[in-house]
C-alpha cells in the first residue's frame, strides 16, 4: 500500500484530523518556525517553536522530518555559531522528545556544517535529500548518498525522486528496480500535488529568490516576477498547460504501486483546511471537486477556473504518460481544458501584504 507523507502544522483541528489519519501516513515533514533557520518557503510567522514542539508531542506512529531545505544559505551560517546554536538546539530539543527522526535539506554545505559542529547529534538523524535535489538517476543519487555516508549523519530511509518521474513511468519503473536492489529497504517517493509546470524553467531561479529573500539581504519580489514574467503568467495565457503539470491524481495513485512507497504532499503555507482536504483525497484516492483544490502552487488559478476533477477521464495517467510533449502537433490538453472546466464569476479577495508590489 502507498503511504502518504503529509506536511505538518501545530493547528489544533488538523493535529486531531492527523491522529485519526495515522494508519495512511508514513511520515510528517514540517519547518521549525524560526527567523534564523529558513527553509524552501517564505517565513510563516504564524506559528513559532514551541507551538511546534507541543503539537509533535500528540502525533505518534508515524515518522517526523524537519525542513532544513534552503536552497543555498549565507556564506557566513556554516561557520557562525549565532547562526548555527539556535538551529542545533532545537533540533535537540525535538530529538530529546523523541520528535524527530530526521533532516531534510538541499544545501549540502549545511549538511556538513552541521555534521563538523554537532557529530552527536548528527548521529542520531537520518540526512534526506529534498525533492528539489531533482534525483532522476541511480547515479545521482548514489552521488548524494555517498555524502551523507561520508557525514556524521544517518543514511536515509527513504528518498524523494524528482517530479519529472512521475509520468515518465518506464524510466521510473527501471530506476525503482535498480535502486531496490542497490539499497534495500530504501522506500521511494514522489511529490503528487506541487503544480508546477513541466521541468519548470523557472525552478532554479525561484528557488534561489527564495532562499536570498529569507537570508534578509533581499526583500520577497518571487510572486511579482513569477505573476509578470514566470509561470503564474503562462498558466494564466494558456491555462491547458496545467494539465502537463506532472502532478498525480488522488485517483491514480494506485497506478504507482510497486513503483514507489510514498506519496508526498505539499502545500503547508495553505491552512489546515487545505492540508485536511488533500490528505483526504489522496487518503481516499477519490477527490470530487477542483482539481486546482488539490494543488500548492496553482492554488490562486482555483479562483477563476474550476477544472471538475470527477471529469476526468479514468485513463488520464495512461494518455499523459504516453505524452511526446510536441504540444504544437496535439491537442488534448485543450480539449481535455474544453470537456472538464468552467470560468469562475470574479470575487474580491484580500491580497497578502507580501504579494502587494510597492509602487
Amino acid at each position: 500500500m502507498v503511504l502518504l507523507d503529509v506536511p505538518f502544522i501545530p493547528a489544533p483541528d488538523y493535529i486531531a484530523y492527523l491522529t485519526q489519519q495515522a494508519a495512511s501516513i508514513y511520515s510528517i515533514h514540517f519547518s521549525l518556525f524560526s527567523r534564523t533557520i529558513p527553509d524552501g518557503r517564505h517565513p510563516d510567522h504564524g506559528w513559532q517553536f514551541p507551538e511546534l514542539a507541543a503539537g509533535l508531542t500528540e502525533i505518534s506512529g508515524v515518522k517526523k522530518y524537519a525542513l532544513l531545505n534552503s536552497r543555498f544559505h549565507h556564506p557566513r551560517f556554516y561557520a557562525d555559531r549565532e547562526f548555527i546554536n539556535p538551529l542545533l538546539k532545537n533540533i535537540d530539543h525535538l530529538l530529546c522528545d523523541n520528535n524527530l527522526d530526521g533532516i531534510t535539506l538541499v544545501d549540502f554545505y549545511l549538511l556538513q556544517a552541521l555534521s563538523d559542529h554537532s557529530p552527536e547529534l548528527a548521529a542520531q538523524l537520518e540526512a534526506v535529500p529534498g525533492v528539489n535535489c531533482m534525483l532522476d538517476s541511480l547515479d545521482q543519487i548514489s552521488s548524494y548518498l555517498e555524502i551523507i555516508e561520508r557525514s556524521h549523519f544517518r543514511a536515509p530511509t527513504k528518498l524523494n525522486l524528482d517530479r519529472s518521474l512521475n509520468r515518465n513511468l518506464e524510466p521510473l519503473s527501471s530506476l525503482s528496480s535498480r535502486l531496490k536492489k542497490s539499497y534495500p529497504g530504501l522506500k521511494l517517493t514522489l511529490l503528487a500535488n506541487e503544480g508546477c509546470l513541466l521541468n519548470c524553467p523557472f525552478k532554479f531561479s525561484h528557488d534561489a529568490q527564495i532562499a536570498f529573500a529569507n537570508t534578509g539581504c533581499a526583500a520577497n519580489e518571487t510572486y511579482n516576477a513569477n505573476n509578470l514574467l514566470g509561470c503564474i503568467r503562462i498558466l494564466r495565457e494558456h491555462p491547458e498547460q496545467l494539465f502537463k503539470s506532472p502532478f498525480i491524481r488522488p485517483e491514480d495513485v494506485d497506478g504507482y504501486e510497486g513503483l514507489i512507497d510514498i506519496i508526498k504532499l505539499c502545500g503547508r503555507t495553505l491552512g489546515p483546511d487545505f492540508l485536511m482536504r488533500v490528505t483526504a483525497a489522496y487518503k481516499n484516492r477519490q477527490y470530487r471537486g477542483n482539481l486546482l483544490e488539490l494543488m500548492d502552487t496553482m492554488e490562486w488559478l482555483q479562483h477563476t477556473l474550476y477544472v471538475d476533477n470527477s471529469a476526468i477521464p479514468a485513463n488520464f495517467l495512461n494518455i499523459i504518460a504516453g505524452c511526446n510533449k510536441k504540444c504544437s502537433s496535439c491537442d488534448y490538453c485543450r480539449r481535455l481544458l474544453k470537456q472538464t472546466s468552467h470560468d469562475r464569476p470574479l470575487s474580491l479577495k484580500r491580497v497578502p501584504a507580501d504579494h502587494i508590489r510597492p509602487a
